[in-house]
């Protein structure tokens, strides 16, 4: 929270700049008016001084230099009072206006947590294939590979396990026990020569685990993920808080990938992208987004999308600390509903430094003129300036307890 103190909004650093030229300007210009009529007009000094303090009162900038950084200050504490830690007011104010949402798959909508659901071998037993698989993934630390050593029942040999070379994102191939053992996607089977409509269950929903034994496929193994119970809503929220587009980018095959974004009700999914790929696609994005671009992940492997877009949202439960340190917004309990609530404290608090700035300048304006033509006193000129200040700061920290 500290750090997010000087990373300021474009309003912030506005009225900053503002205030360094508009001080001395109103300075010489009271100047003026008090000495200009009485030098050159003959007018009455003492009205004319009068007029110069109430335009200097009124001039003063304090409710638009405080109020309005204190209403982002306030709006990024209230944001961490609901789980949701935002790294600067400049990137409160960009979500506030982002129109495009796009989402990682796996652990960002569904839990990530993989589970073996079918095994479908070719010319040996669903043991042999699954221990064929389990040992050669018995150095990977991916998910996938937990959740076939998990389905194996008991710990890999790993004095059979041997010449293990891993293409990220792809697959592995190693020695298990002699056996030239292959492990990966259809387009790693494809890559390494193998038929890829020799492998079963491509059509099926879930991530496809193919497996090849001394060049030939050796089956297919079905691995399956669960939407995380709040996706759903977190998706109808974005469309009711006005999303253009929301898209979802995922590694894994096009019928798993399609099958999750339609449960979803997402119309827009690309499917089987390398980390490489997905950055690709999201300039692409970005090029064609109207607004501002959010991109939700959770992984090692978003880290350079989430760098990329506009608003990086990580999810902080269980992410990635890759993940965490390249996004811009960390929902800390991983719920996908804090998005729709974060954009919702975002405009919230936009709106309140907006209406700060409006409000200020509007009195100030009302009064100035009516000093000039006579009608103001010099107590006018301290409330546009005290009183209003006063109000604009207490307006401002509403958002110290906004809920969304």
């Amino acid at each position: 929270m500290e750090n997010a103190g000087s990373r300021k909004s474009r309003q912030e650093n506005f009225i900053t700049r503002f205030s360094l030229i508009y001080t001395p300007a109103v300075v010489a210009a009271a100047a003026l008016l008090a000495a200009v009529p009485p030098l050159f007009f003959g007018q009455d000094l003492d009205l004319w001084l009068y007029k110069a303090l109430q335009f200097l009162v009124v001039s003063c900038p304090c409710a638009l230099v405080v109020s309005i950084p204190l209403s982002f200050f306030g709006g990024l504490g209230g944001a961490s009072r609901q789980g949701i830690l935002v790294k600067g007011g400049n990137y409160l104010e960009a979500l506030a206006a982002a129109d495009t949402f796009v989402f990682d798959k796996t652990g960002t909508l569904t839990r990530g947590s993989f589970r073996v659901s079918r095994v479908m071998p070719l010319g040996m037993s669903e043991e042999e294939l699954l221990r064929l698989a389990a040992h050669a993934e018995a150095h990977s630390s991916h998910p996938i590979a937990q959740s076939l050593r998990a389905a194996l029942g008991s710990a890999p040999d790993l004095s059979i396990v041997s010449s293990v070379r891993e293409t990220a994102g792809r697959g592995l191939s190693a020695t298990v026990a002699g056996r030239s053992v292959l492990v990966g996607s259809l387009q790693w089977m494809r890559d390494k020569g193998l038929d890829p409509e020799a492998f079963p269950g491509a059509d099926q929903p879930g991530a496809l685990i193919c497996v090849a034994s001394d060049d030939a496929p050796a089956g297919s193994i079905l691995i399956s993920d669960s939407l995380k119970p709040e996706s759903e809503q977190a998706v109808r929220q974005l469309r009711a808080l006005g999303a253009a587009r929301l898209v979802m980018l995922s590694g894994d095959s096009e019928a798993s990938a399609r099958g999750t974004a339609e449960q979803l009700g997402i119309e827009e999914v690309h499917s089987g992208l390398l980390p490489q790929d997905k950055v690709a696609l999201l300039d692409r994005l970005l090029e064609s987004s109207r607004g501002r671009l959010a991109f939700v992940g959770d992984g090692i492997n978003d880290a350079p999308s989430l760098a990329r877009a506009d608003v990086g949202v990580a999810m902080g439960a269980l992410g990635a600390d890759a993940a965490i340190e390249a996004a811009d917004v960390v929902l800390m309990d991983d719920n996908p509903l804090r998005l729709a609530l974060a954009v919702r404290i975002a405009r919230k608090t936009v709106r309140i430094a907006r209406q700060n700035a409006f409000f200020a300048i509007a009195v100030k304006l009302l009064v100035m003129a009516l000093s000039l033509l006579g009608i103001g006193t010099l107590w006018y000129a301290v409330f546009a300036d005290v009183g209003v200040t006063v109000l604009a700061v207490l307006n401002a920290m509403r958002t110290l307890r906004l809920k969304g």
